[in-house]
């Protein structure tokens, strides 16, 4: 009786669930099949993620890589939170797993100090009474301090040895090498019907320039995208001067000459300060003199075949570049205005105007205002409009904090392996920061993610040499 009660209770739940499968889909279209795919999936990476706090910190890496792009094909999904929610995971793994036991003492440090001062300064800026809008404090804070916060601390305490330092790399140069193979299909084959829509719905001016497009490949725009690949190449080229494996050199070279190639084809002229100060910073830190001298002579013979000869200039991406250090150039000259603009308005408004006033959320919260109507074009351009000469002091000193105490804390590592991986990361580091004087780089993804991962992994440098860290079984 109870097999045949079974055998007609099965088929009759099979019946109901494909009825209710073929309404959804019927009512929802292509939206539901893919969530159909996409919920099972989702279910069983929670799952998994739960008991493994790194894994969601690694999760949240590959998401800042692929969530914007992403949504250019689901817009009306919204997968730009979806690194909020593998960072809000790992928060939540590590209230409840059982895998790795957490020890605080790890956040007893200067670097979490810095952190808690810059959000601490950010939660401030609720009140300042020239903001306009607390939403767009929520969303615009997530990129100028919450991010950070976030990121900086967790790496420390779940993703701090030398086995999880080469899974960072490992991720960095996969992704890094599917966005130049993205970006090369966009050049050489064409555009699909989602990345031409975006163009169509405003960026088509800035990313199609007398008729040559410049490659975005699947980041939010190209100017992120040149100086986010420059950034790869950049540790890229680190890792191909170190004392490694004759293949693996030769491996990061290619790497490092594929992604200084797509930097060039996406039209970022500012992407070129990330080779160029990046260069300089790993030269000085290596404190090798003749290594130095080398190249110094290399940048040097770089900078005179751009600044002092026509050779390539049939190449519009090379015209561009070039275009870079032309003292006279209309973008230039329109920037140095606007700056001009920013300094007569903050003259009065020494906590800036608020987070989330300027750039995209000002145009969304604010519109019409000054400051989301007046192009910011660089990140630290960003931090003085919403907060202030104090805001923008403060920020200023906690990056080169940062970056000295990165310097001497890797100058203490005697392992060369470990310590050109290290200077691959700090190169890095000064490259972007460099860059972000022109662009508004340091708070977008991937590379924002990629350099609060760094900045811990700088800092816990004579751990990783040492092995003192106590990773249990690490996640």
């Amino acid at each position: 009786m109870d097999l045949s009660r079974i055998q007609l209770t099965f088929p009759l739940t099979a019946l109901v669930l494909s009825l209710m499968v073929s309404l959804w889909v019927v009512h929802t279209g292509i939206f539901g099949i893919g969530t159909l795919f996409a919920i099972p999936l989702g279910v069983g990476l929670g799952v998994y993620m739960m008991g493994h706090p790194a894994h969601c910190l690694y999760t949240a890496l590959i998401f800042a890589f692929v969530s914007i792009g992403a949504s250019r094909y689901v817009p009306s999904l919204p997968l730009g939170l979806t690194v909020d929610f593998a960072l809000a995971a790992v928060l939540i793994s590590a209230i409840f797993h059982t895998r790795v036991k957490t020890d605080f003492t790890y956040l007893k440090n200067p670097l979490i100090s810095v952190t808690l001062i810059w959000m601490g300064y950010n939660v401030a800026e609720i009140f300042n009474p020239e903001a306009r809008s607390i939403s767009a404090w929520v969303y615009a804070v997530r990129g100028t301090a919450l991010y950070m916060l976030l990121t900086v601390p967790l790496t420390l305490l779940y993703a701090h040895t030398q086995k999880d330092l080469d899974r960072f790399f490992k991720i960095i140069f996969l992704f890094s090498i599917l966005a130049s193979l993205w970006g090369l299909r966009q050049y050489y084959i064409g555009l699909d019907f989602a990345e031409n829509r975006w163009l169509d719905q405003g960026s088509r001016s800035t990313h199609v320039l007398f008729g040559n497009l410049r490659v975005f490949s699947f980041f939010s725009d190209a100017g992120q995208f040149g100086a986010g690949i420059a950034h790869s190449g950049m540790i890229a080229l680190v890792l191909a001067l170190g004392p490694f494996r004759t293949g693996y050199r030769v491996l990061f070279g290619c790497c490092a000459l594929l992604f200084f190639y797509m930097m060039i084809m996406s039209g970022t002229r500012g992407a070129l300060m990330v080779p160029v100060a990046g260069t300089l910073a790993y030269l000085f830190a290596s404190k090798n003199f003749k290594l130095m001298a080398i190249g110094l002579i290399g940048l040097g013979m770089v900078f005179v075949f751009l600044k002092f000869t026509s050779i390539g200039n049939e190449y519009y991406q090379i015209r561009r570049v070039r275009s870079a250090l032309d003292p006279n150039d209309a973008s230039l000259n329109v920037r140095l205005s606007n700056q001009a603009k920013f300094a007569e308005y903050l003259k009065t408004r020494p906590f800036g105007g608020g987070i989330g006033t300027s750039g995209f959320w000002g145009q969304r919260f604010s519109p019409g205002t000054f400051l989301a109507e007046t192009p910011n074009d660089s990140w630290f351009i960003k931090i003085w409009a919403e907060m202030g000469i104090v805001g923008l002091a403060l920020h200023v000193f906690i990056l080169a904090f940062i970056g000295l105490l990165a310097l001497f804390r890797t100058w203490q590592v005697k392992d060369p392996r470990l310590r050109q991986k290290l200077l691959a990361l700090f190169a890095g580091y000064v490259g972007i920061a460099a860059a972000s004087i022109g662009n508004p780089l340091l708070g977008q993804m991937p590379t924002g993610i990629i350099l609060y991962m760094s900045w811990a992994y700088l800092y816990l440098s004579p751990q990783l040499e040492n092995n003192t860290i106590k990773s249990g079984k690490n996640g």
